[in-house]
Formats: structure tokens, C-alpha cells, sequence
């Protein structure tokens, strides 16, 4: 089994076989492989209908894997998984895989049973929201967020726009100014994220991605981009806001929400039933911020390791 690494020109393969996948966890999205991809030192390779996944960031004492997504039957599964043992065997390493699902670790269990052993990843676990909750903010538990959204919105000189070519060269030079302004020098992970929202911004065309900002007084003050990653859950990559106007960050998310997925107003039908928020990566203050937004659930991930 060879590994290459991810380029544009896979978009079309790569999505295709997470798309029979169906999963609506960040990882099994081609936009946050690609805009990661140097970070995490990934790279991809097929093995039948399958897709298959081995990065090794830095710090990572060995190689990671990803279970394998896709279609087939469960002994093309079980062969994929063979082709990653014998790929981290080959490198002198002991299979890893990070960010296994539940149902996933059934089925390896399965496979192979007594073989692994795991432990959950909290620092991985999607924020899953419902789709209508942030739309709409209606209800005493979102009453927080509707006033703070609402101080933003009270504010003259404030407009929302789209994303397009004229105004994403805004996000790109407000996303520099947010790195500087927050710690980007000092803070490690912090440099990693900003990496990323530079591929995401540079790629945002390529990789057929939507996006909103906030102006106040005609500058770019927040602004998210997104994407549907599969048939009923949005996936929000990025946002950004400037923590010091009162608002920003709840009024961008909101504002972005109700001009994308909202298809009808008179019945509040949306596009999208979920909203995937992605991972805390363990920061305690991220953590907290998303679940002041209440999530239906966190998407559970487990950390296996060969014994």
C-alpha cells in the first residue's frame, strides 16, 4: 500500500468515498484534511472503496491512522485494517489510530478480538448542535446569547455580507491581524490553527466553500466559514471575531446561519438538520464557550493502540 500526499486534484475521489460514508465527524471532511494537511504531516491512499488516512504530527512519537471510510464489505474492512498494521509494522511501530468512533471500535474489536486497546479522547469529541437551536436561539437557555447578539446588532454601521472574491482578501488580512492581536507568537497551537485558516481562505473557491462576515463602520470585524460536509450536518471550520466588541462572536455565528441554511422563512424549514462545531483541542476556555451554546451531543472518539 502506497501512501501520496493530499492535493487538490484528490477532492473529487476523496469526497465521493466519504460521501457512502455519511459521517459527520470533522475528520471525515476533505476541506479540514486539506487545510491540515502540513501540520499533521498526512497523507492518503485507497484500498478498494475505501479511504484511508496516516499522518504523524509533530511532537507524535509514532504514525496515526484513521479507520477506514467508505463502502464495502466487512472483510474489505478488516483487509484495510490489515494494510495498516502491516504499514506501521513496516516503519517499526505498533498500529495507532486516533479519533475511532464507537461503532468503529465495535467492528475492530470484531476483527480483531483482544488486540487493541483504547481510551477516549476529549479533547477530539465534536460539538454537535441542532441545526434549528442556532438558527433561531429561541428558549431561556439561549436568552444569553440572543441579548449579546442583539448588543452587536444595536450597534450603527453594522452590516453582514456573504462571502465572495471581493471581500475574502478582508478575512484573510482581519485573520493576521486576529493572530497578532491574540497571542499567535506565543502560542503554538494557536500558529497551527492560523495555518490552517490561511489554506482554508487561500483554497476557499477550490474547496466550494461558504462563508459570512461582519463590517462595523465599514471594517471586518468577525467572520466564519463553513461547509455541508454530509447529508444533514454543516460544518463550521472557522470563525473569528474580535473578542472585544461586545457580540461579534455570537451575532457572526447567528447572522451566518439564518442567510445560509434557512429555505423558508414563513415555516423556518432548513437546509441542514445538524451543526458540527468541531473539537475544544483541550483548551478549557474554547470548551466552555461551546457548551454555553447547549449541544444535542459531543461526537465520542477513542485513541487505539496495538498491544
Amino acid at each position: 500500500m502506497e501512501f501520496k500526499e493530499i492535493t487538490l486534484e484528490d477532492k473529487g475521489w476523496v469526497r465521493q468515498l466519504l460521501s457512502y460514508e455519511n459521517n459527520m465527524a470533522a475528520e471525515y471532511n476533505f476541506t479540514v484534511l486539506y487545510i491540515w494537511r502540513d501540520i499533521m504531516n498526512s497523507s492518503i491512499s485507497r484500498y478498494k472503496d475505501l479511504f484511508l488516512l496516516r499522518f504523524f504530527p509533530k511532537g507524535a512519537d509514532s504514525p496515526f491512522y484513521l479507520f477506514p471510510a467508505g463502502r464495502g464489505e466487512e472483510k474489505d474492512y478488516r483487509e484495510a485494517m490489515e494494510l495498516y498494521m502491516e504499514d506501521a509494522h513496516s516503519q517499526g511501530y505498533p498500529l495507532r489510530m486516533a479519533s475511532v468512533q464507537k461503532y468503529q471500535l465495535e467492528m475492530l474489536q470484531g476483527f480483531f478480538p483482544d488486540k487493541f486497546m483504547w481510551e477516549p479522547a476529549r479533547s477530539s469529541f465534536d460539538y454537535i448542535y441542532s441545526a434549528e437551536d442556532l438558527t433561531f436561539l429561541r428558549g431561556k437557555k439561549f436568552q444569553n446569547k440572543r441579548n449579546f447578539a442583539s448588543r452587536f446588532r444595536r450597534q450603527e454601521g453594522w452590516r453582514y455580507e456573504a462571502i465572495d472574491e471581493q471581500n475574502l482578501p478582508e478575512c484573510a488580512r482581519m485573520s493576521i491581524k486576529w493572530c497578532a492581536k491574540y497571542g499567535c507568537g506565543k502560542n503554538p497551537s494557536m500558529e497551527s490553527e492560523s495555518c490552517s485558516v490561511k489554506n482554508a481562505i487561500k483554497n476557499f473557491f477550490e474547496l466550494e466553500l461558504q462563508g459570512g462576515l461582519l463590517r462595523l463602520n465599514g471594517t471586518v470585524v468577525a467572520f466564519t466559514i463553513a461547509e455541508k460536509t454530509n447529508s444533514d450536518t454543516l460544518l463550521v471550520h472557522i470563525e473569528k471575531a474580535y473578542a472585544d466588541i461586545p457580540g461579534a462572536y455570537p451575532a457572526i455565528a447567528n447572522e451566518f446561519l439564518r442567510n445560509t441554511i434557512v429555505e423558508d422563512e414563513v415555516s423556518g424549514k432548513l437546509s441542514v438538520a445538524y451543526i458540527n462545531r468541531e473539537d475544544d483541542a483541550g483548551d478549557e476556555g474554547l470548551r466552555e464557550a461551546k457548551m454555553q451554546y447547549h449541544p444535542l451531543f459531543l461526537l465520542e472518539k477513542y485513541t487505539v493502540k496495538e498491544k
